[in-house]
């Protein structure tokens, strides 16, 4: 392999990440990890913050919920921020992790964090967490969060998809303000029911990013360790979705939008 300028890996583990679909079943969340409704695993954040970094660069989430991508920059010996909305779950964060945690709104992010070099993150889905379903009431029953906040300032409650996109894809063209140039930013994020919609939110927030970053690739995390539960059963196909796009962008556009 030719100068490696991008991350620590040999040539053989390069390989192996660029395969474009994979199968991560993480070990139990802890008790105060498991409050958090869309917590992802820290073992997984370590592997894209791997191949997309090298020691001691920073790296960035602007939706930290409960501190996982930080943690796996302890791990890996990358120096984390991250951007939490709620004080709840900034607080878990901070119990977890000596990094920066800053308890703000990711809207601002350009005004919060100055450059860094990798950006990773898992947004609010949308109305996905409204939505009443099997899963929902499961959590209920544990007295576990179902959604985020009743915060009007929290993307998870614009209830408007159109809006909800729009407002996402502009935290991402602020991020490229301060994203290192051909510097790549993953996220992590699942097309879902609502309704009787499918809604492509992995494929619409791509497109709207298409003019502010190149879509250089994806990889699909398979869960096969997760409930199925009969939703339609005997009338209707209706998907249980167990699979989430990690979408690559590379920030090597010339124009930045105001």
């Amino acid at each position: 392999m030719r100068q490696n300028k991008l991350n620590e890996l040999d040539g053989k583990a390069w390989l192996k990440f660029t395969k474009t679909w994979f199968v991560h079943n993480p070990k139990a969340r802890g008790a105060r990890e498991k409050l958090h409704p869309a917590k992802f695993p820290e073992s997984l954040i370590e592997e894209f913050i791997l191949f997309f970094t090298k020691k001691g660069e920073t790296v960035l989430d602007p939706f930290l919920g409960t501190g996982s991508t930080l943690v796996a920059c302890d791990s890996t010996g990358r120096r984390g921020i991250g951007i939490e909305l709620l004080e709840k779950y900034a607080v878990i964060a901070r119990e977890r992790t000596k990094q920066k945690v800053i308890e703000g709104n990711a809207l601002e992010v350009d005004k919060l964090v100055d450059n860094v070099d990798f950006v990773i993150t898992s947004p609010p889905y949308g109305p996905m967490l409204n939505k009443k379903g099997l899963a929902q009431e499961k959590r209920e029953e544990e007295k576990l969060d179902t959604k985020y906040s009743e915060e009007e300032s929290d993307l998870g409650n614009v209830h408007d998809y159109g809006m909800f996109i729009e407002k996402l894809a502009g935290v991402f063209k602020k991020v490229k303000k301060i994203l290192k140039e051909k510097g790549y930013l993953v996220i992590i994020i699942q097309n879902y029911r609502d309704g009787g919609v499918y809604r492509t939110l992995a494929w619409d927030v791509a497109k709207a990013l298409s003019a502010e970053y190149t879509l250089v690739g994806e990889r699909m995390w398979c869960q096969d360790n997760k409930t199925l539960y009969p939703y339609g059963m005997g009338y209707s196909f209706v998907p249980n979705v167990h699979h989430h796009y990690c979408l690559v962008l590379r920030n090597d556009k010339t124009g930045i939008s105001p």
